[in-house]
């Protein structure tokens, strides 16, 4: 997620060819899905005006997924003509921050997803859905796991290749993680499950523990722990891939990812953002070290 939600929020903001760059290293240290941009109003995100730039710049290849979010009709018309193979659309769990960050309702998000996952599959472009603040809203407060069960049911059936749950401001804790990731499980009808965790509240990990043991598909990460909601407010950034990875392969689960070049990627990103960042595998080298 380093591309688009580790940067979205940034106030320097990186050219394309730095992007670009920043996308190829994760590939050569063994990342094969990548959300590489967002196709949104540039006066909104300025951090994400250059989306069919970094895509023109990034190498075909049939092993690695870029995917691009897109929030309405016409960001999906931008990202097909740009020839993304995988969409992510974000819905939101609440009005209020519906409307903040999306200028929509609750419903109306989830209305959107239903309007473009049949284009997206007619033209070969694999549709997931997010669900933004499923955990918790720092306007609305608590948000009735009914509410995201009912969206992710929507979802899945209106064509969703898979599914993710969103902590978009870093509310949840792992008992909550089992108990929405289950609920949510029942109702998709076998569509993938995914989670998206921010650390905001330093849980980020032990919730990424307990999607792993609630047997989630995959889990989303950035570099470095950067990122965040530029419209959430204090919502720091995600987990750091290379942390998630070291926890992951010490529990004897295989990423397929290279944790050494993980790692030698923060501190580059930390001098081209001009500031230390939260990844801590970094800082503290890998165990047992590298020989």
């Amino acid at each position: 997620m380093s591309p688009r939600d580790g940067l979205q929020s940034e106030d320097v903001i990186l050219d394309a060819d730095t992007k670009i760059e920043l996308i190829n290293r994760a590939v050569e240290a063994g990342v094969r899905r990548i959300e590489v941009c967002s196709f949104v109003n540039p006066a909104r995100v300025p951090q994400m005006a250059d989306a069919e730039v970094v895509l023109t710049g990034l190498p075909s290849r049939d092993d690695v997924t870029y995917i691009g979010l897109v929030l309405n009709r016409r960001g999906f018309e931008r990202a097909a003509a740009a020839g993304v193979r995988e969409i992510n659309v974000v819905a939101v769990a609440t009005d209020t921050f519906g409307i903040r960050n999306q200028g929509a309702t609750s419903d109306e998000t989830v209305a959107v997803f239903e309007e473009i996952a049949p284009l997206a599959i007619d033209a070969d472009i694999r549709p997931t859905l997010t669900i933004s603040t499923a955990f918790g809203c720092p306007y609305e407060g608590e948000v009735p796991v009914e509410r995201v069960t009912a969206m992710a049911r929507r979802g899945a059936a209106a064509g969703a290749a898979e599914i993710a749950l969103a902590d978009t401001i870093g509310v949840a804790v792992p008992t909550d993680v089992t108990h929405r990731l289950g609920a949510a499980r029942e109702v998709m009808n076998g569509v993938a499950l995914r989670a998206h965790f921010h650390n905001t509240r330093n849980t980020g990990i032990a919730n990424a523990y307990a999607a792993v043991e609630a047997g989630v598909d995959a889990l989303d990460a950035s570099l470095g722990g950067i990122g965040g909601c530029p419209f959430a407010p204090n919502a720091t950034g995600n987990i750091p891939t290379e942390d998630l990875a070291f926890m992951l392969e010490r529990m004897g689960i295989d990423t397929g990812l290279d944790l050494e070049r993980l790692a030698a990627i923060v501190p580059w990103i930390e001098a081209r953002l001009d500031k230390r960042v939260p990844g801590l595998l970094s800082k503290a080298g890998l165990f047992p070290a590298a020989r």
